[in-house]
């Protein structure tokens, strides 16, 4: 759960701009459904440049 709220402090400072131009986050969502169940998956991350941060869960 820190390494989590570390995580989205630190994109939470990126995206404000106070480090410098802000950073615009990206965000994708997708549910699937097949004969074993519902799978529901979410990332949110951060782009600037060649450096790409982000987090993802699943269910």
């Amino acid at each position: 759960m820190k390494r989590l709220l570390a995580a989205l402090s630190l994109l939470s400072l990126a995206a404000c701009g106070a480090d410098g131009e802000p950073v615009r986050p990206t965000a994708s969502s997708s549910i699937t459904m097949s004969s074993s169940g519902v799978s529901v998956e979410t990332a949110v991350g951060l782009r600037r440049g060649p450096f790409s941060v982000s987090l993802g869960a699943g269910s």
